[in-house]
């Protein structure tokens, strides 16, 4: 299925990334921007309902047969567990209680986190605050693929496979690229979590555990929404780092898509970033965009140019903190 890519290495740059001089700049131009930081409290009802939504979904597929709890696992179940990954990204931008109240969102996001079945909440938010300070940091940012993946992922059948199998890269990769010392509250979060698989499994059997493993492994792999995990930072467009889509599945990843408006301003809640873009039109409507993430994934696997490599790295200089 293809030729081989020919890209055998990262696109190495030598340069800042862009997302802190240009938040700067539209800051300075309009402060408005800067009521938006607040935090969206909406969230905490939207993420209880959530939670209520599968735990009463694992009650109702308990019985089915195995094709129709298939069926409902992926039709519904991996748009949920999708979504709530997406929640708990913008929890882990305190975005729930706002960032007086760390403990509070952490708390949250370990709420957030027990329909998904596995352990996630607080080691994404260890993570992902990385890759917004260290964006494409060499040996810092474990968003960007390891050399391993970009060597062997690298035509058509085998890009392919790679996005099938995106959960488990996002899983290993931490530990490949920059292992961290296991915390007390990434303990809290394995214990509350295994506790909670053992609950289902015990009252309600191993259909409401396949439904809830299964269901979050296929949203997180080959799944229309999973076109955001290349459509944010993959370099479709040589020069250009990060990508915002503005189609309808905003509505069910709390506006994730709206990718360059969330790395200039991570303090914006994505029920906000619709703002900064209409605020700041002239910075977002002329950068490259997307309007399809099953295209992107599509265009991914289709274009023998593009591979896990097609992703701008940088080496990082100075002292390097975690929150």
């Amino acid at each position: 299925m293809g030729n081989r890519v020919a890209r055998e290495d990262f696109e190495w740059v030598y340069t800042e990334q862009p997302h802190a001089d240009r938040r700067k700049e539209i800051l300075a131009k309009y402060p408005e921007i800067k009521k938006l930081m607040k935090p969206d409290y909406n969230l905490i009802w939207i993420v209880t309902l959530m939670v209520i939504t599968q735990l009463t979904a694992f009650y109702l597929v308990k019985d089915l047969e195995w094709k129709w709890l298939m069926f409902w696992t992926y039709a519904f179940g991996s748009c949920v567990s999708h979504s709530m990954t997406l929640a708990i990204h913008e929890i882990s931008h305190n975005s729930a209680f706002g960032n007086g109240k760390p403990m509070w969102n952490r708390c949250f996001g370990i709420f957030a986190n027990l329909p998904i079945g596995l352990p996630y909440s607080v080691s994404f938010k260890r993570y992902h605050m990385d890759h917004h300070r260290y964006l494409g940091g060499d040996g810092i940012d474990v968003d960007i693929p390891t050399k391993l993946e970009g060597w062997f992922f690298c035509t058509r059948l085998r890009k392919l496979v790679w996005i099938i199998l995106q959960p488990l890269f996002y899983a290993i990769r931490p530990l490949c690229i920059n292992p961290k010392p296991i915390s007390k509250l990434e303990i809290i979060n394995l214990v509350v979590q295994f506790s909670f698989d053992a609950v289902i499994y015990n009252f309600l059997g191993v259909k409401s555990m396949v439904y809830m493993l299964v269901g979050s492994i296929l949203g997180l792999g080959l799944h229309p929404i999973s076109g955001h995990f290349i459509a944010e930072h993959y370099m479709f467009l040589k020069g250009h780092e990060t990508y915002s889509y503005y189609g309808p599945l905003n509505y069910l990843t709390f506006n994730v898509g709206y990718h360059n408006e969330h790395h200039d301003f991570p303090s914006v809640p994505g029920k906000n970033l619709p703002q900064v873009r209409k605020i700041a039109a002239e910075y977002y409507d002329v950068m490259p965009q997307y309007t399809s993430w099953v295209r992107v994934l599509y265009d991914f696997v289709m274009d023998d140019t593009l591979s896990p490599y097609s992703r701008m790295k940088r080496t990082l200089k100075g002292e390097i903190k975690e929150e």
